[in-house]
């Protein structure tokens, strides 16, 4: 007894297995993330290391250079392109396809830790990233309020952030623009020069001035407590008070005597505005794990509830950017598509089959095939994006080939006289080995994907993987279900000019059959002129062929999309300006040389 014979004699197994398929289905389209493009990493891993202060040649000279040699040593290393800038040192590593990413950055982390004392004392600590979609951020908005902007700076920075942040999903968050309020000491060259005292003096009696550390602990016979040295400054006069120098006796030198401290805003080095209003903007970033959907619905909550409790100070939250709009867009707009495609499939099915029945059965077997996809997509950890669906909808020209192929062939045994379930399978058997062969002649064109050994088969691999699950299951299905449901509500037509429906099938059936006549025709002038048809597809070959030459059909690995939106960028003169900046405890950020006039 082979499957079909069950299937059509004791269906509660395929029922039950299906109904199964259906459930688990249902389940992982829940589950499942949204994404526009699959999650996929190119082999390179950038190392970043701040030097301020030093020349281009300075950077390669003692950062770039070191950090090469360093890293010529790693496993998997394809070749290192280093770019020393002011500044900074930029090296990216671009590895070997299949090298793990993690372990390569654990590794470079290391091999930069064991000369980390042959580089230069003042460098930042090197900072690492993978190249990756999801280190991309997701949104961009932009805050505005009626509060002064330091104010509403540091609110964002105490209150509203760690609001955003503890949202499950929620990575990083950058800030741009705004304005920083930020304690400036302006010292007075000539004044240092009459005092005799230098900068290095200044800086140090800052810092020494500013500290706070613990100091130990005091104990007594009952109680032990813990003694803090607090020396930070809570008004502008303690800090102008602060002793820098005693040059002579009973005459001490203090800062306000050779600066000005002032309670200004820091440098601006970025501006976000938004509609024409200045604001904060933010850039937000998810976890890699993390559906980026999902991340947007709370963020957008978390801003709703945030402008609730600050209603009075007309706090606003502008999203100029959401990535994720996009990525609904593009699910629902082939969503729509596949369920166009099962109803425009049923009508065709109608017209050829003449059966609304007929029609029926391949609107439940493609669904059925489909739905199979979603939980081999959950179980494997894949998302909703544009390769997943664009799958699904590529495949559904292929699930109907079994049931068609299939159900037609029965239909033909119900033409017959047969009764139903003796028509239902000896129509799937005659057909059997054909629709096999089909299936698998579609299985073998998504299965070589998965071999591939470059980064681009990360981006296809859910492709193939969704397009074989399918066409698998929809032979499945054409094996099974289709002459189940064939074997119950299959009906010998004979078709009659009583309705219009009937009437237009009628037509629609001569019309074919005129189309199968002049078809014939040409197919026999083809037969009896074997060498000018040769010659016509040699031509068209070769037409072909000089069109990808000359460059006419462009290359690009993924297809430019309008999103509705654009950036430019403008380029000005440089401002030369002429400043030290020197890191302070507390809220001490700069230190200014001003000449005086």
């Amino acid at each position: 007894m082979n499957i079909t014979e069950i299937s059509i004699n004791r269906p509660s197994l395929i029922i039950v297995l299906f109904a199964v398929f259906a459930l688990l289905g249902i389940i992982g389209y829940k589950n499942l993330s949204y994404e526009l493009m699959p999650d996929f990493n190119q082999p390179v891993v950038v190392i970043r290391t701040g030097y301020p202060g030093a020349t281009p040649d300075e950077v390669e000279t003692s950062v770039s250079r070191k950090i090469e040699d360093a890293l010529s040593n790693l496993e998997g290393v394809d070749y290192l392109v280093s770019k020393s800038l002011p500044n900074a040192s930029v090296i990216i590593a671009n590895l070997n396809y299949g090298t793990d990413l993690d372990q390569a950055m654990q590794d470079a982390q290391r091999y930069i830790d064991n000369i980390r004392k042959d580089l230069p004392a003042d460098i930042l600590s090197p900072v690492m990233s993978k190249v990756s979609p999801n280190d991309l951020p997701i949104m961009s908005v932009s805050a505005t309020s009626d509060l002064p902007a330091p104010v509403l700076y540091q609110k964002m920075k105490d209150e509203y952030l760690p609001q955003i942040q503890q949202l499950k999903g929620v990575a990083e968050i950058t800030l741009l623009g705004g304005e920083e309020r930020e304690i400036q000491v302006k010292v007075n060259q000539e004044k240092l020069k009459y005092y005799r005292v230098s900068m290095l003096q200044v800086v140090e009696a800052i810092n020494r001035a500013g500290l706070d550390l613990p100091a130990g602990n005091v104990q007594t016979d009952t109680e032990t407590n813990s003694v803090r040295l607090v020396g930070k400054f809570n008004t502008l006069d303690q800090l102008r008070n602060v002793q820098i120098a005693m040059p002579m006796p009973n005459s001490p030198v203090y800062l306000k005597d050779v600066a000005e401290v002032a309670d200004g805003i820091r440098e601006v080095t970025s501006v976000s505005r938004f509609n024409g209003k200045n604001g904060i903007g933010l850039l937000l970033k998810k976890q890699g794990d993390a559906n980026a959907v999902n991340v947007s619905k709370g963020v957008r909550s978390a801003f709703e509830k945030i402008e609730k409790q600050n209603a009075q100070h007309q706090v606003k939250f502008g999203i100029a950017d959401d990535s994720t709009d996009n990525t609904i867009a593009a699910v629902d707009s082939v969503v729509v598509d596949l369920i166009l495609a099962v109803m425009l499939v049923s009508l065709v099915m109608l017209l050829f089959l003449r059966s609304f029945r007929n029609s029926f059965i391949v609107i439940v077997a493609i669904p059925t095939s489909l739905i199979t996809a979603f939980a081999v997509m959950w179980i494997l950890g894949y998302t909703l994006n544009l390769m997943t669906l664009l799958a699904m909808s590529l495949i559904i020209g292929i699930l109907v080939d079994d049931a068609v192929v299939v159900l037609e062939n029965i239909q033909r045994h119900l033409d017959m006289g047969k009764e139903k379930r003796k028509a239902s399978l000896d129509g799937r058997m005659e057909i059997g080995f054909s629709a096999l062969s089909i299936t698998l002649v579609d299985v073998v064109v998504f299965l070589p994907i998965l071999f591939l050994q470059v980064f681009v088969a990360d981006m296809l691999q859910q492709f193939s993987v969704v397009g074989i699950t399918s066409t698998l299951t929809s032979l499945l299905v054409g094996f099974t279900l289709t002459p189940w449901l064939a074997s119950h509500i299959g009906k010998k037509e004979n078709l009659q000019p009583t309705n219009i429906l009937n009437r237009f099938l009628i037509g629609f059936e001569k019309t074919l059959h005129r189309f199968i006549e002049w078809y014939g025709r040409q197919l026999d002038w083809v037969l009896n002129h074997k060498l000018v048809f040769t010659g016509i597809v040699l031509l068209l070959f070769a037409m072909t062929l000089g069109v990808m030459r000359q460059g006419i059909i462009g290359k690009e690995l993924i297809s430019t999309g309008d999103q509705g939106k654009f950036r430019f960028a403008l380029e000005f003169e440089k401002i030369h300006q002429f400043s030290a900046t020197m890191p302070f405890p507390g809220k001490l950020k700069n230190i200014f040389w001003r000449r005086p006039k």
